[in-house]
């Protein structure tokens, strides 16, 4: 158990080379004094599935999840709410990867299961339907996403209460959905609600109110609020390093976004350092296959495509973004911009659903 909360503390901290070690010693620790077949097994494997999500490690993932499902089903029988919550965690795994068929109908599996257990008023039918609606917001069924978030919300706020944590995550997704589909009107007032309501619950530093920052700053940005938008991003990169340290995934997000702020507003000279600083942290944390390593790569080259376009290259410092421009110029602008299209929209996020 020690082993496994250090490793949880870690994990929190973005220090996922230090945790993975804790881990797989608790695994086996697990193994060799309950046997290879125990809930507490089930567990570990869960914990190491998790932190090779956080590292983009899904074929690593998925087969801990898979194996935890089973060995859960096995013990507990098909029907037990820990079977739902390892239904849900594979369902999460596959939504990230883009497997949606198959996210959805663990999804429906764990609702249907979560109901006949639990009833269908209970806070895990509500993390479900979050899920859900996640789910159909990424597939573009926006009628059934926002039918399920409002579900979700109104279901925490009467079993929990108005004033709780995952009512605040529920009017953060509510409004990244409705920012999403330009409804900027009704997006404002959840996304400062959300804030609110995370700054009384959990006090006014904590990773979740950096969330909410940097979530409120991205709305402003996108309505062209530039004067709003940049202190809440300044905001929440502070709050990230002061919580988390200077190297951690989510202080990545933040300079990655602040980056992509400075570049939105032809400020390039102090884009360029954030995007690099933003580059080499993802990839000493996350390794260069993630999919955040590979999203701050192309905002970066689209950012010196940008530069070099309006003939700017002059103000950037830094010998690695005059190398690749190098590059760019002897191959062709066109052509590396296409390639950049191809692979990606390029992209800001951390402002994401929970």
């Amino acid at each position: 158990t020690s082993l496994n909360n250090l490793a949880n503390l870690y994990c929190s901290q973005g220090q996922y080379k230090e945790a993975e070690p804790l881990y797989q010693e608790a695994l086996e620790m697990t193994k060799r004094l309950l046997g290879a077949e125990h809930p507490d097994v089930a567990t570990s494997l869960n914990n190491l599935a998790n932190l090779y999500c956080s590292q983009g490690q899904y074929t690593e993932a998925e087969s801990l999840l898979l194996q935890a499902l089973e060995m859960t089903k096995r013990l507990l029988g098909a029907e037990h709410p820990d079977v739902a919550t390892s239904l849900n965690n594979l369902a999460n795994l596959y939504c990230s990867q883009g497997q949606y068929t198959e996210a959805e109908s663990l999804l429906l599996e764990a609702l249907e299961m979560t109901k006949r257990l639990l009833g269908a008023e209970h806070p895990d039918v509500a993390t479900i339907l979050n899920s859900l609606a996640n789910l159909y917001s990424f597939q573009g069924q926006y009628a059934e996403a926002e039918s399920l978030y409002q579900q979700a919300l109104d279901m925490r706020k009467q079993l929990l209460g108005a004033e709780h944590s995952d009512v605040a995550t529920s009017l953060n997704n509510l409004a990244l959905f409705y920012k999403s589909q330009q409804r900027y009107k009704e997006a404002e007032p959840l996304f400062v609600q959300a804030l609110k309501m995370r700054k009384q619950l959990l006090g006014s530093s904590h990773p979740d109110v950096a969330s909410s920052l940097n979530s409120l700053a991205s709305f402003y940005k996108s309505q062209g609020r530039y004067k709003e938008a940049e202190p809440l991003y300044k905001q929440a990169l502070e709050m990230y390093k002061q919580l988390l340290g200077a190297e951690h995934p989510d202080v990545a997000t933040s300079l990655n976004n602040l980056a992509l702020f400075y570049k939105s507003q032809q400020r390039y000279r102090e884009a360029e350092p954030l995007f690099i600083e933003a580059l080499e942290m993802t990839k000493q944390l996350l390794g260069e296959e993630h999919p955040n390593t590979q999203a701050v790569q192309e905002n970066y080259l689209y950012f010196l495509l940008q530069v070099l376009r309006e003939k700017k290259q002059e103000g950037l410092s830094d010998e690695r973004s005059w190398k690749i421009i190098s590059d760019i110029e002897s191959s062709g602008v066109r052509s590396q911009e296409s390639g950049v299209r191809r692979n990606g929209k390029m992209r800001g996020w951390g402002d994401g659903v929970q």
